[in-house]
């Protein structure tokens, strides 16, 4: 009877230690989220722009799955971010669809499902929800959304060179919503860097982080604000490589009036160089080129890490834009229409790749549409975790649905596509400023009803709602039907 105990417990024993070492085995989780990179720009891409220079981008193309017809749920920063984070269109709650959804205290994120599961959480580099900017006591910011670490900034940008002190005290206007500088948000306090490049620095802090001994799987958020404005803030052997000339950093005491803008305000500085005049349309392909070659050498940099800690082969990586590229950067979406600030396919279609060793097909060009939504039920199932939550907009991204309804809202503006149709009421969008030379203009400028079959003309070039006009009422319908049963009240 002892015997039969002893072996009892011995099993019992060794099945405890095994669960321990497959969850211990679960995998690590980075997901690089770089900021307005246009949809040509993606060089895993067969028909890239190759005036674009980013091997290391293309490494992780190659080794998993890219998307050519990923989406993202906003066309600006803010919500998108907000889509990702959540596995939801944030327009669910946020009725006016705005540049500023916030994180309801009920919807759960995707650092909290993998927390939960014993997962290491950390995001480094930006954090802008669209509300609650430069506070840490909200739910917007990542400490209280899930995240165990946060070093980086809560806001829509950050000047990539003036991270001091010193540089805040001096400035009159250090903490716009769009137009920051000087110390970096770090858990619940603040660290200041005396020099160095934003891209730089965000990826030597995310190199320590894998680099730590731990006994858990670790998420890595490292969310870059590159490649967007101030998109000539960049190396000058990277300015020199494009043939960018170097323009002086932000100096309150130099600084002449600009605009509304009083004199010495970094605002005015920002203003100054985030739209087409300072400097002029054809010059700012080398500075956007310049900046994403930075920062593709920072990426590999990263995956150099991963490759030296022996955790490459045991770590999902998921690369992203937030929306797609600026108008008002250089970056090139053809052959899309539209940019950023646009429910265009420019606006709203993203570079994406996913790679996991022995997990995920390398080499492989997914032409089905996602969403950026998906990204957050696919890491679930990845790792085991169950949720029962059935207001999730994402599907697996290894289960693509070649005729799903995706649905998009933004301020006055909305979209539906289901297979190969969409239907939008998208206004041309440029926001501030002429666009830069890249920018591939609509056939129409109005909110009217058009009608496109984006399969086989991505670039939106033939409204065919005159044509369809039974397509135009069944896509209006499914669109409409989705909010009436979907949007908050």
């Amino acid at each position: 009877m002892k015997n039969g105990i002893l072996l009892f417990l011995i099993l019992f024993i060794a099945s405890c230690q095994k669960k321990t070492k497959v969850d211990d085995n679960k995998p690590n989780i980075l997901m690089i989220v770089v900021d307005d990179q246009g949809y040509a720009d993606f060089s895993p891409f067969k028909s890239y722009d190759k005036t674009v220079s980013t091997p290391n981008i293309s490494r992780i193309g190659k080794a998993g799955t890219i998307f050519t017809q990923a989406y993202v749920t906003a066309p600006v920063c803010s919500p998108s971010r907000v889509g990702i984070l959540t596995g939801k269109n944030q327009f669910r709650w946020d009725i006016p669809a705005s540049w500023g959804p916030g994180l309801p205290e009920n919807v759960k994120t995707l650092p909290e499902y993998l927390k939960e599961a014993g997962y290491e959480t950390a995001r480094i580099g930006k954090n802008d929800l669209g509300r609650n900017f430069h506070k840490n006591d909200v739910r917007e910011y990542p400490l209280n959304h899930g995240y165990d670490e946060f070093l980086g900034f809560s806001a829509h940008a950050h000047d990539f060179w003036l991270h001091s002190d010193k540089i805040k005290e001096r400035t009159p206007d250090p903490e716009g919503t769009s137009a920051v500088l000087g110390p970096l948000m770090h858990n619940m306090g603040e660290k200041s860097y005396e020099d160095g490049y934003l891209t730089d620095i965000f990826t030597d802090e995310s190199i320590a982080y894998i680099k730590r001994k731990r006994e858990k799987p670790f998420f890595l958020t490292l969310s870059y604000n590159s490649v967007h404005h101030l998109i000539h803030e960049v190396p000058k052997k990277y300015l020199d490589k494009y043939g960018a000339k170097e323009i002086p950093n932000y100096d309150p005491d130099s600084l002449v009036a600009f605009g509304q803008h009083a004199p010495g305000s970094y605002s005015a500085y920002y203003d100054k160089y985030s739209r087409v005049g300072a400097i002029k349309s054809d010059a700012l392909r080398n500075y956007y080129l310049a900046n994403l070659n930075c920062l593709d050498d920072n990426i590999g940099r990263v995956l150099e890490t991963l490759k030296e800690q022996h955790l490459d082969k045991n770590t999902i990586i998921i690369f992203i834009s937030d929306n797609g590229g600026s108008p008002l950067t250089g970056a090139n979406n053809t052959p899309l229409t539209g940019g950023k600030y646009s429910l265009w396919e420019g606006g709203i279609r993203v570079p994406l790749a996913i790679s996991w060793t022995d997990h995920i097909e390398a080499g492989k060009v997914e032409t089905n549409y996602v969403s950026a939504a998906d990204i957050l039920p696919t890491l679930l199932d990845a790792v085991g975790i169950q949720t029962n939550d059935d207001a999730l907009d994402g599907i697996s991204l290894l289960e693509t649905d070649a005729n799903r309804l995706l649905v998009w809202k933004w301020q006055k503006t909305w979209a539906v596509r289901k297979g190969n149709w969409k239907l939008t009421n998208a206004k041309e969008n440029h926001w501030k400023s002429e666009p830069s030379a890249q920018y591939i203009a609509p056939i129409v400028d109005n909110m009217e009803l058009k009608l496109f079959n984006v399969a086989n003309d991505p670039g939106e070039r033939v409204d065919l709602a005159e044509q369809q006009p039974e397509k135009v009422k069944e896509l209006e319908l499914a669109y409409k039907t989705w909010c009436d049963t979907n949007i908050s009240k």
